[in-house]
């Protein structure tokens, strides 16, 4: 019995530290990459308008965590206009959106999904 407990013991202080080293929706520690936007903290969406002239964008978009928002389509302001120019409605999206100074909420970061 208390060869048993020993090795139970020593099982245990051997894989306590490789435990405490996975993070939970660390996928990178099953052979595969973890998502661009998962890593990045960006959000999912897809592109339903553009506004060009009042520098907005519609996204269809799944949850924002930064802004603990639910999964919704709005309007967003962008950062960048030229951003308009390489998008259109349809495309998928992966993009980091913040709350501005004066309360309206802006993308701050938008790239292709892949």
């Amino acid at each position: 019995m208390n060869k048993l407990l020993l090795s139970a013991g020593l099982a245990l202080a051997v894989a306590l530290p490789a435990l405490a080293q996975h993070k939970p929706g660390d996928h990178a520690s099953h052979g595969g990459a973890a998502s661009a936007s998962a890593s990045a903290g960006l959000s999912v969406g897809e592109i339903r308008k553009i506004d060009k002239k009042s520098r907005k964008i519609t996204l269809k978009h799944g949850e924002i965590k930064n802004l603990e928002m639910p999964a919704m389509t709005m309007v967003f302001e962008v950062k960048d206009a030229a951003w308009l120019g390489r998008f259109k409605p349809g495309d998928a999206v992966h993009f980091r959106a913040e709350k501005a100074a004066n309360g309206n909420l802006v993308v701050t970061e938008l790239v292709a999904a892949k």
